[in-house]
């Protein structure tokens, strides 16, 4: 069956340009409706209009977008959303996406599918959003990112300041005493959410007089157990004296001690692990893991508060940020370096 994605592909054009054509929207350049109309001509491409999932005026849809199926944070504000949603007549539409994936275009295929009245994100790449979010035309809120500076007329964002919180994080490691200091983190060239933790890390090296040598100290991973485990491996490997870690999610702190515990390491006696989060699995871990925590009920709570003032109330964007705080755990010992 020929789909939206075949119809893109084949024209050359994004699914975005490709739904506003098939939604005739103005928004859109000559050649590129003839070319697109060209192509569904050409495959006989019919939209999919199910009735079962274009009830239009009848839906109650919210979807939600979930980048990382690994992701303990966004498990959580799931959950959360999940509780509200059935105090409501609304119904959940959830969608877990690659943490690579394009949430943009997958957003763009669910409403042509399921018609919400609005969506959720749970983590997103600005480049996406810049690139296509103008073929989405429902209430959107971005949770734990923030969306202030793209300007769109129907997205909002709920966040925690993840430079300010990443810098706080390091800060305990010197304050602890640490100056070899090795991070684990993702692909900050294609990762937002870990670019803007790896500014925060640079911000606390540059306070504390120290360099952060990427090549030395920074080792990437996907945000999972495993990836987490083998990147730890490699930053022993090429920095065999580290004494604490800044690890960017508590799913890879708990794969880095796994790693450091396969190559004969104490935490935190021979080396400290922090991590990023405040998941459940950092209160009942061993040892006690010191994390950032981010207030998932808060996010969950106003990133659905924000959206149905959007859907029902037609309210403006808002854009919040929302507090953090230093959970000190077992996983940092206080050394002297001096």
């Amino acid at each position: 069956m020929v789909t939206i994605k075949d119809i893109a592909r084949e024209s050359g054009y994004s699914v975005s340009t490709v739904s506003r054509v098939l939604n005739n929207r103005n928004d859109v350049s000559p050649d590129a409706r003839k070319k697109i109309e060209e192509v569904v001509a050409k495959f006989n491409f019919v939209p999919n209009n199910n009735a079962k999932h274009l009830k239009q005026n009848n839906s109650k849809a919210i979807g939600v977008l979930v980048k990382g199926i690994s992701n303990m944070l966004f498990a959580s504000v799931v959950e959360e959303i999940q509780r509200m949603i059935e105090k409501t007549e609304y119904t959940l539409v959830v969608s877990y996406l690659d943490e690579d994936a394009d949430e943009v275009e997958q957003a763009i295929l669910l409403c042509r599918e399921r018609k919400p009245l609005g969506l959720l994100f749970l983590g997103g790449n600005p480049e996406y959003f810049h690139r296509e979010f103008s073929g989405v035309d429902v209430p959107c809120v971005l949770v734990t990112n923030r969306a202030n500076e793209m300007h769109f007329e129907n997205l909002s964002s709920v966040a925690t300041d993840d430079i300010a919180a990443a810098r706080c994080a390091v800060d305990q490691l010197f304050v602890a005493g640490h100056r070899r200091i090795g991070i684990l983190g993702g692909d900050f060239d294609k990762s937002y959410t870990s670019h803007q933790r790896f500014l925060g890390c640079e911000q606390s090296f540059s306070e504390h007089g120290a360099v952060l040598d990427v090549e030395h100290c920074y080792e990437k991973a996907r945000f999972s157990f495993g990836s987490a485990c083998r990147a730890m491996k490699r930053l022993i490997g090429k920095f065999p004296d580290v004494t604490a870690v800044f690890a960017m999610s508590d799913v890879m702190a708990i794969g880095a001690i796994r790693a450091l515990r396969d190559l004969g390491y104490r935490v935190p006696e021979d080396v400290s692990v922090i991590g990023f989060d405040g998941t459940s699995l950092a209160d009942y871990y061993n040892p006690k893991l010191a994390t950032i925590k981010q207030q998932h009920q808060t996010l969950a709570n106003r990133s659905i508060e924000i959206l149905f003032g959007q859907i029902e109330l037609k309210k403006e964007p808002i854009h919040e940020i929302v507090p953090f705080e230093f959970v000190n755990g077992e996983s940092i010992r206080v050394i002297d370096e001096r």
